[in-house]
């Protein structure tokens, strides 16, 4: 609009000020500019909302592979759990969440004002357009944590922890790292930690660590399902009813990520950092849209290989996992690294997610969808990843400040490395402090588990009054059929294997 303004001078100098012609055209000038004005805040809130719908869009991802990956007796248990996370998280989030995270003024530590959107688009600073994008963000910790402790935890169990981690514990993480007021932040105006600030652009930490490490201190004190180890303590899979739900819930969630990395930049139609032009802009989002793939292929290439030379297999299951967790992992550092950068980030945290299932089954941690190991574990080297592999550049041109410190490997020094360490650390230990004695409490008060009857037969039919799938009227049994509880067995159980007919 600089360039608009120029003309307004020119024409007041070119007729004199007391001129009509002069008032007319510069009248004219001031309502075209003013339309410029409005078109910009208009595609800049469309893109947050699309961007919002998007990353909403990934709860139908979380559910199709939660729903793939437990047993056929649990399908509507696990699919039930997945719409009250998003039902419950709203009303939460609306109430507390957004305030703690995002209401201003506030300190270092926590938000002060927004409370049940008090105030919202009314003053400066934030919309209604980032209240839905940022409770997307919290209904998807939420949903992590649900994967963790499925097929053995109380109904009530999921409300309880779904309110407090989206009303409480997701914001204040929220607030501290991605806030203009939060203590380790890099919008931060103020000192910021290290002089950098921790560059968690999407959330490596705020959401999947805050998820992951939900959940597993989750199943870590609800203990394994029933089955899930011998007596010898040798691991036994319990495998999931449907591959094609997994597939299906992948591709969603894959998707969803366009928004959940290119959407946080938040608006499209600003200057990038001092490039001072709108083109920077459009190339830093189409470069986030593309590490976030690059990042996602590598994990599931790496993880295709490294368990056919571990298991003598091609499992997709697998490959869907690795490439959830190569997606996490680059959430972090999206906006700020080369493409190359992000086929390493993606090949080590294949890695890890091999290496922490490797960790889970030697201590008898069962976690049905490695929602722990993925999230928890390939959101933390995320955030090691941005602190080693962030360009100077980038980094200049999403934050500004042409002093901040960048990628260690890179040239940078250690200090964004140092601040990644600690945003891992703080988000680590509070979860831990805030989710785990919620955890034992509800054990203790005697609402956390299911009983060993309802897990052998199934939550579906035991708590939710049926089963998902329908394989006949129940109505109109012939004789002979098999009841429908034995038909969810067979459902269950891999098909047995049969010898060949002798032939003479």
């Amino acid at each position: 609009m600089g360039t608009m303004n120029t003309e307004l001078e020119r024409c007041t100098a070119a007729f004199g000020a007391s001129s009509n012609m002069s008032s007319y055209i510069c009248n004219r000038f001031n309502g075209i500019d003013n339309k410029f004005t409005d078109a910009g805040f208009a595609i800049d809130t469309t893109y947050l909302l699309f961007s919002a719908y998007l990353v909403f869009a990934m709860q139908l991802g979380f559910a199709m592979l939660c729903a793939g990956s437990v047993r056929a007796k649990n399908t509507m248990n696990i699919m039930l759990t997945n719409v009250l996370d998003a039902a419950t998280g709203g009303i939460s989030y609306y109430l507390f969440g957004y305030a703690f995270a995002y209401g201003q003024p506030s300190n270092a530590f926590i938000g002060k004002q927004y409370f049940g959107l008090q105030n919202v688009g009314v003053e400066d600073g934030y919309d209604y357009s980032n209240f839905l994008y940022q409770w997307a963000f919290a209904i998807a910790a939420a949903g992590i944590t649900s994967g963790s402790i499925a097929e053995r935890t109380q109904f009530v169990s999921y409300l309880i922890y779904s309110f407090f981690l989206t009303g409480f514990v997701y914001p204040v993480v929220a607030h501290w790292f991605w806030s203009p007021d939060g203590w380790g932040s890099p919008f931060n105006e103020g000192n910021l930690l290290f002089g950098s600030g921790a560059i968690d652009f999407a959330g490596s930490g705020v959401v999947h660590m805050v998820g992951g490490i939900a959940g597993f201190w989750g199943a870590l004190i609800e203990g394994p399902r029933i089955g899930r180890f011998d007596h010898s303590g040798r691991s036994v899979a319990l495998r999931g009813h449907s591959a094609s739900l997994v597939v299906l819930g992948t591709f969603l969630l894959w998707f969803g990520w366009y928004g959940f990395n290119p959407g946080s930049f938040n608006k499209i139609l600003v200057n990038y950092g001092e490039s001072g032009d709108f083109s920077g802009q459009w190339s830093a989002v189409a470069r986030t849209a593309v590490t976030t793939t690059l990042a996602g292929c590598s994990a599931a290439l790496t993880t295709l290989f490294g368990k056919r030379m571990l298991s003598g297999h091609w499992n997709v299951t697998d490959v869907c996992n690795g490439l959830l967790g190569g997606l996490a992992a680059i959430t972090s550092g999206c906006s700020v690294v080369d493409p190359w950068a992000s086929i390493v980030c993606g090949v080590v945290a294949a890695g890890v997610l091999i290496g922490l299932n490797k960790l889970a089954s030697i201590f008898k941690y069962d976690d049905p969808l490695e929602a722990a190991q993925l999230h928890g574990g390939c959101g933390s080297w995320g955030l090691v990843f941005t602190g080693l592999f962030a360009k100077k550049a980038y980094v200049l041109e999403v934050y500004g400040r042409e002093s901040r410190p960048y990628g260690l490997f890179m040239g940078g020094g250690g200090k964004l490395l140092a601040a990644q360490l600690i945003q891992i650390l703080s988000i680590a230990g509070w979860v831990t402090v805030l989710m785990s004695p919620l955890f034992l409490m509800l054990k203790r008060v005697g609402l956390l588990r299911i009983s060993a009857q309802d897990e052998t037969s199934g939550m579906d039919m035991t708590r939710h009054g049926g089963f998902a799938y329908v394989y006949h009227d129940d109505e109109n049994l012939s004789p002979g059929l098999p009841s429908k509880t034995a038909q969810v067995k067979q459902a269950d159980s891999p098909p047995m294997e049969t010898e060949p007919p002798l032939t003479p």
